[in-house]
């Protein structure tokens, strides 16, 4: 047997695999070679516990205590550990505490809670209100009205069934009739649209099929992270990455709980930062799975002036809607109104019935006696106006839920008295920390963390769209760049402050993987050319639905480039789904979507999107640049960089389930990014202090004209990175000129390039002949001299 390598505790790099049925843990051994060849350090596998069958993403768990059969069960996790152990690699595992599948039939905790009502002790698992809907829980899982699907609804001994769906009766009531034994169980199967006013579960964002599970409670902790801490225990997982903590009731307690069970191993926390957020520094995790890093590096790719030019552009071809207005800030905004009016209505019901008891109840007398509706408009003011996702216990609240905010949301009050409902809701989201006012805090973090998701990354993203590469998880649509100088400062806090946190910039979640991201980011560098293109192509359409669709449309088949037309089509439908404005996942338009495919397919995707094809050719070396900067700054900036599948080639994908399909190992054509992927990866191996913990990072400024299209910067005086930026623009001025890079004292060996060296003042038309990025390893300890 061969002798297992050594594991770094803290992994160099990660390479994420999505484990579906069609891509086991078999599958992922067979794979184990190439990877461990390819420079990683751990592999990154999607959740491994039961799910429903045939789940292609594992989120819907449905049994902790079991390893998913279908991707090959305990033996096939353990035979995988083995062979990436022997390769020398770790393994880092995704688990969802947040959530299970809302399947009786598969999730045992579940049916035993519906057999036995609150009584059971799996009653405490899950977030059931069990004082609503008269102490039943609702299943919304009925195709039609009651009335309507009565005859499908068939008790088969101690089972009732619903087409596929079983659940089970509660004892002696199987020989009832049909209504009185409907009336009878601990559960009420309901029409699937009373899910949005009348559910009495905590769900998952608003996806009824995920019911939310209490890991609070220290006995459910243990039964649902018992699996998982035994194989950590004996060193079959090596780190984690822990899903949505955000949905959590206590996240602090939660992660400190975890890292304890844990023996404080690697652990990232999929938590999204918004614009100049910190992730709570008394958190005992590595940091975050790396959106906010993502964020940073496509924003040093994006020209600041140009993005604002290709709004003016958008807002002049698209007219956005009057209640848009084309601006970012109101979009948002007007999103959250309707997310917590439709999707979320359940949610702020429940809250605002929980602030209004502890109002009417409150020891202070000035704050009773306030109308339910000002109770419940007091906190949908406060929320929608959160420009984070939640507030933490271990935070300071008033930071979170801020003065500025109340004061607006009283202006929303027509009657100055009953705007004194904001200061009450505040008074028990603010006033000492008592068991009383515990509860209001947990719901309203956790509606506000499911709104901030729900109205921006699902509904905003998809109606604000100057720029789609700008619409990513943890992104800023409404100021996309970042300056060189903003990136270096960000770089230099994650080195101090979590030099182990994650570094990504394609994930399973990702709407568009980084390549294509990286081939929009060029429009904000020709954005006249771009709005003129597309105001010919308008010229020769007459089956357009609308503006905005079709000028995501055109950025969609730009970015991604040669593609099926099933996979374009889809990947609109979901947008426009998304964006709520002419169609919806529950209120489908059929004529509106059916207009939607007929325009992907004659224009996009047919003779008119040659010419947006053309116009990507013609800017090929400048998305080349982009997208080999992207890498390379990604595998070499402070953090731990995780490789999405397929990712190490250029990989053009869009949003689930686009990009969860299987991969081909090795890539067929690694192609140049497949050659600085592997060697950044390999030099982060074999110098992991140049850029661990300990290690230091330096802004590496260029000199002369062009020097703003350079961003370069050293990892431990050992390793230098430099990557061009805005080549476009670049070109247009003139070139690199007389721009030079001064590096750090030493010879410096190309690691792309070998057989080329540099010291001193290297001229950037040099350092960048052969690839618009150049990766650097010292290769003395003195000041001796090189060639230039």
């Amino acid at each position: 047997m061969t002798p297992e390598r050594p594991r770094p505790a803290v992994p160099t790099a990660t390479y994420r695999l999505q484990l579906q049925p069609a891509f086991p843990f078999a599958a992922a051994e067979a794979a184990v070679p190439y990877l461990a060849s390819l420079g990683v350090s751990h592999l990154h596998l999607s959740p491994v516990l039961e799910a429903v069958p045939g789940s292609t993403h594992g989120y819907d768990v449905v049994d902790h205590a079991r390893v998913r059969g279908e991707l090959g069960g305990e033996d096939g996790l353990r035979a995988l550990a083995r062979t990436a152990h022997a390769h020398g690699l770790g393994l880092v595992v995704d688990i969802v505490p947040n959530h299970m599948a809302m399947s009786p039939r598969h999730n045992r905790a579940l049916w035993e809670v519906l057999r036995e009502g609150p009584a059971s002790p799996y009653a405490r698992w899950f977030d059931i209100d069990w004082e609503a809907q008269g102490g039943r829980l609702l299943l919304p899982v009925l195709g039609g009205p009651l009335g309507q699907e009565l005859e499908h609804l068939r008790p088969d001994g101690n089972v009732l069934r619903y087409h596929d769906h079983e659940f089970p009766l509660r004892e002696g009531t199987e020989k009832l009739p049909l209504l009185q034994l409907l009336d009878a169980q601990w559960y009420r199967p309901a029409w699937w649209r009373l899910a949005r006013t009348d559910l009495n579960y905590r769900r998952f964002f608003s996806i009824s099929e995920l019911i939310g599970v209490r890991v609070e409670d220290p006995e459910v902790f243990a039964a649902t992270h018992d699996k998982i801490l035994g194989l950590v225990r004996e060193g079959v997982v090596d780190g984690l990455r822990i899903d949505h903590p955000d949905g959590l009731a206590d996240p602090d307690g939660y992660l400190a709980r975890l890292d304890e069970a844990t023996g404080g191993r690697w652990t990232v926390v999929e938590k999204i930062l918004s614009d100049g957020e910190h992730l709570p520094g008394s958190w005992p995790v590595a940091g975050t799975t790396g959106y906010d890093a993502l964020r940073h590096i496509d924003g040093i790719f994006t020209d600041p002036v140009g993005a604002d030019e290709l709004t003016l552009r958008y807002r002049k071809f698209a007219t956005p809607q009057a209640d848009l207005g084309g601006q970012w800030e109101p979009t948002v905004r007007r999103a959250a109104y309707t997310v917590l009016a439709h999707e979320l209505a359940a949610e702020s019901d429940r809250l605002a019935r929980t602030a209004d008891r502890l109002v009417a109840a409150s020891p202070d007398a000035s704050l009773r006696d306030r109308a339910p509706w000002a109770v419940a408009a007091a906190l949908r003011e406060l929320l929608v106006r959160l420009d984070v996702y939640r507030p933490y216990a271990s935070g300071d609240a008033a930071r979170v839920v801020t003065e500025e905010a109340a004061r607006e949301a009283r202006s929303a009050f027509t009657v100055p008295e009953e705007a004194d409902a904001v200061d009450a809701v505040r008074g028990l989201l603010l006033g000492p920390a008592t068991p009383e006012l515990q509860e209001i805090r947990t719901r309203f973090a956790q509606t506000a963390s499911a709104l901030r998701a729900k109205s921006v990354e699902d509904s905003a993203f998809y109606r604000y769209a100057p720029l789609l590469s700008a619409t990513e998880v943890g992104g800023s649509p409404g100021s996309p760049a970042v300056s060189p100088a903003d990136f270096h400062a960000y770089c230099g806090r994650v080195q101090r402050d979590w030099p182990a946190t994650g570094v990504v910039v394609s994930t399973h979640d990702t709407k568009r993987s980084a390549d294509v991201r990286a081939a929009l980011a060029v429009l904000t560098e020709c954005p006249e050319r771009w709005a003129q293109l597309l105001a010919e192509l308008s010229r020769d359409a007459t089956d357009v639905p609308d503006g905005q669709l079709a000028w995501a449309a055109w950025q969609t088949v730009f970015g991604l480039g040669p593609a099926s037309a099933d996979r374009v089509r889809d990947a609109l439908l979901k947008h426009v789904r998304e964006a709520g404005l002419h169609t919806t996942w529950t209120e489908q338009d059929p004529a509106y979507e059916e207009a939607v495919a007929a325009f992907v397919a004659h224009g996009p995707c047919g003779a008119p999107g040659e010419r947006v094809a053309e116009l990507r050719r013609r800017l090929e070396p400048h998305v080349r640049a982009n997208v080999l900067g992207t890498a390379l700054t990604h595998l070499t900036m402070p953090g731990v960089p995780d490789l999405y599948q397929g990712t190490e080639a250029e990989y053009r994908a869009l949003v689930d389930p686009d990009n969860r399909r299987p991969v081909d190992f090795p890539p067929d054509d690694p192609g140049e990014k497949g050659a600085v992927t592997a060697a950044a990866l390999r030099l982060r191996a074999r110098r992991p202090d140049a850029f661990g913990s300990a290690a230091t990072y330096e802004a590496l400024p260029a000199e002369g004209a062009a020097a703003e299209h350079c961003v370069a910067f050293a990892r431990s005086g050992r390793v230098v990175t430099a990557v061009t930026r805005l080549s476009l623009r670049l070109v247009d001025a003139g070139g690199w000129r007389d721009t030079v890079l001064p590096l750090p004292p030493g010879r410096w060996a190309d690691v792309l390039s070998p057989e080329r060296e540099f010291a001193g003042s290297v001229p950037l038309a040099n350092l960048f002949a052969p690839l618009p990025v150049a990766l650097l390893e010292r290769v003395d300890d003195g000041d001796g001299a090189g060639a230039a």
